[in-house]
């Protein structure tokens, strides 16, 4: 895919949403690493409906530290994989307290030496809670660049250094979120809806579907 073409499709994602975000539902950075850390493997839905009964209840690392493993559990266990989450989640806090004054640290190295936090959530903290140009590829954004042609690798490593090469300074603090959301709800894993896709005529994808 040439820088044209890129062009055009990231001005179109960003007049179609000039302001976009994560849909994890957060009021801190420590409420966004905590939700980011819960995510994994796990729906943003589904990790909203737990954080919105546990940050009214614990929204620090001293409160949800306080609530112990198992209390925290209560809260989360209707997201997948709860017990491990729970434990890394809680040690998080306690390390947070002891190591940071309480304060979700803008380092990625001191990010991901936190328990459950690999580069993708670190990605995604240091992006939405600071304003840093990182990308965060998860796997919609896997599939929608390598799909579109639009930055092509054969692991989400590869996805990232691409995209931090061809994605230009004014569109990359956003270029994540619109790949997601693209891939989330038009660029669908079975069944893309190229029909209603407003980057079709972009797109290098061979297999278009009509929908």
């Amino acid at each position: 895919m040439n820088k044209a073409k890129r062009l055009e499709i990231l001005t179109r994602l960003r007049d179609a949403n000039p302001h976009p975000t994560t849909e994890l539902n957060f009021s801190s950075p420590f409420e966004l690493l905590v939700a980011v850390t819960l995510s994994a493997q796990a729906t943003d839905v589904s990790v909203n409906k737990a954080t919105d009964k546990l940050f009214p209840v614990a929204n620090t690392p001293e409160a949800i530290y306080a609530l112990g493993v198992d209390g925290l559990k209560d809260y989360i266990k209707t997201i997948g994989l709860f017990n491990s989450k729970a434990q890394n989640v809680h040690k998080l806090c306690q390390i947070l307290i002891e190591q940071h004054n309480s304060e979700v640290p803008e380092s990625r190295e001191a990010l991901e030496a936190l328990p459950g936090v690999g580069r993708k959530t670190a990605n995604v903290v240091l992006n939405t809670a600071f304003g840093w140009p990182t990308i965060a590829v998860d796997t919609h954004i896997y599939r929608v660049s390598n799909r579109t042609k639009f930055a092509m690798g054969k692991n989400v490593d590869k996805v990232e250094e691409k995209l931090l090469k061809v994605v230009p300074k004014e569109f990359k603090v956003d270029v994540h979120h619109w790949l997601i959301l693209h891939g989330r709800y038009t660029c669908l894993a079975r069944k893309p809806r190229c029909g209603s896709c407003i980057i079709e005529d972009l797109c290098e994808y061979k297999d278009k579907i009509d929908d």
